[in-house]
């Protein structure tokens, strides 16, 4: 019995074989910017990763037992190498392995799902804190609007703590773009994904021992994949040089006796995800010198609550 087998085992009330089960993976969400101005914080990701083993894939958010179709039973975060999110960020997403039985009922659900017609989908879950990317604080609580720029920064929602995952369903349009379900990778394979995949067959030749023959299509689609590669390693150090720029500008307010030489020797060797980190903690410590808030501001009498159930997220 396989490993995966086993993790499905746990939520059957028979053992179920190869045979009986179809499998897939599917990605829930990311710490990009969706459609609504939300991302969720890597530490969000983590501990949904946790919630969601075991959670029920439904459709369109519609909480009924005859809507229920597919179970995770093993879910994780994956760092893709070199994929940044569309403000810089080091990219994370949480994917899981989901399970349905085999049967004549759900041989209409296996071919859309292998056709692609299924494909995109949602998660449901509450969350304690959305924090506004402008001025730190909870965006039910504060002047900035989501989808707004302010001084050239877009305002959007950071979703942290989350309290439960109630489910995942099957839409048509999701708030996240690249949430859906995806093929399956070889495990070594994932640090040389790139959107838009690659063939199997040219896969399982590149992590296969011994001398291996590529085809003049399987050559040119490797070329193809090193292109990528190339032009996400030079818009990675476009970034790098970028964040090192807003480091050391803010250095000025945040660190003023330090000279603009010693801030950016202390930003060699920092990963893009650690030089991220850094702008926004120099950023918080500017905003604390310079309060971004008119002095007469008022917080809205119409706030919603933190546990508000998010169900398009």
């Amino acid at each position: 019995m396989t490993e995966e087998l086993k993790e499905i085992n746990r939520f059957t009330r028979r053992e179920l074989s190869e045979e009986d089960v179809y499998i897939f993976s599917v990605v829930l969400c990311d710490n990009e910017i969706d459609r609504d101005y939300e991302r969720f914080s890597d530490e969000a990701l983590e501990t949904l990763a946790k919630m969601f083993v075991g959670v029920t894939g439904i459709a369109d958010h519609e909480p009924k037992s005859s809507n229920q179709s597919a179970r995770i039973f093993s879910c994780r975060v994956e760092a893709p190498q070199g994929q940044l999110t569309s403000d810089g960020k080091a990219y994370r997403r949480l994917c899981a392995r989901a399970y349905l039985p085999r049967s004549e009922k759900t041989q209409d659900m296996i071919l859309a799902l292998d056709s692609g017609i299924k494909k995109e989908v949602s998660v449901g879950c509450a969350v304690k804190q959305r924090i506004c990317s402008i001025c730190g604080e909870d965006i039910a609580h504060c002047q900035h609007r989501k989808g707004q720029e302010y001084g050239g920064r877009l305002c959007y929602a950071t979703l942290h703590e989350p309290t439960d995952a109630y489910e995942w369903s099957f839409v048509a349009v999701p708030a996240q773009k690249e949430a859906g379900v995806i093929k399956g990778l070889h495990k070594g394979f994932e640090a040389y994904h790139y959107q838009g995949g690659v063939n199997l067959t040219i896969e399982k030749k590149l992590f296969s021992e011994g001398e291996q023959h590529f085809t003049e299509e399987e050559r040119q689609e490797l070329a193809k994949l090193y292109l990528a590669l190339q032009q996400k390693a030079q818009d990675g150090e476009m970034v790098r040089k970028k964040l090192t720029e807003d480091i050391t500008g803010l250095s000025a307010i945040v660190l003023p006796c330090l000279c603009v030489e010693t801030v950016r020797k202390m930003t060699e060797g920092l990963s893009v995800a650690q030089l991220d980190e850094m702008k926004n903690a120099f950023e918080s410590k500017a905003a604390e010198k310079l309060p971004l808030r008119p002095q007469l501001y008022r917080p809205s009498e119409t706030s919603a609550n933190h546990n508000d159930f998010y169900q398009n997220i």
